[in-house]
């Protein structure tokens, strides 16, 4: 199919200014070191009485894994989000509706 070459100098031209600007700007401040306890889930279940479970997720030295404690019990060492989210999926029991 027919391309306008013009047009690709053009995008061509832009895209080198953009990268130009990026490496003369200031990088943006990151945060050194990630904190040991990364994040808090916290499940309430209201179905057979009110029970409450906490879930703390502390940095592994694995990108996006997790060392999981439920209730100050150790449940996994390495584990995804994905799989975490999985595992409370599972757990929970399905209720029928009245």
């Amino acid at each position: 199919m027919y391309q306008n070459r013009s047009f690709k100098k053009q995008s061509v031209s832009m895209n080198n200014a953009k990268e130009r600007k990026r490496l003369e700007s200031e990088p943006p401040d990151y945060e050194k070191e990630l904190p040991f306890h990364r994040k808090t889930i916290i499940i309430i279940d209201h179905d057979f009485g009110k029970t409450i479970h906490i879930l703390n997720l502390y940095k592994t030295n694995r990108r996006d894994c997790y060392k999981v404690t439920c209730d100050g019990k150790v449940w996994k060492e390495k584990i995804g989000l994905s799989k975490i989210l999985q595992g409370i999926r599972k757990s929970l029991p399905r209720v029928r509706s009245i």
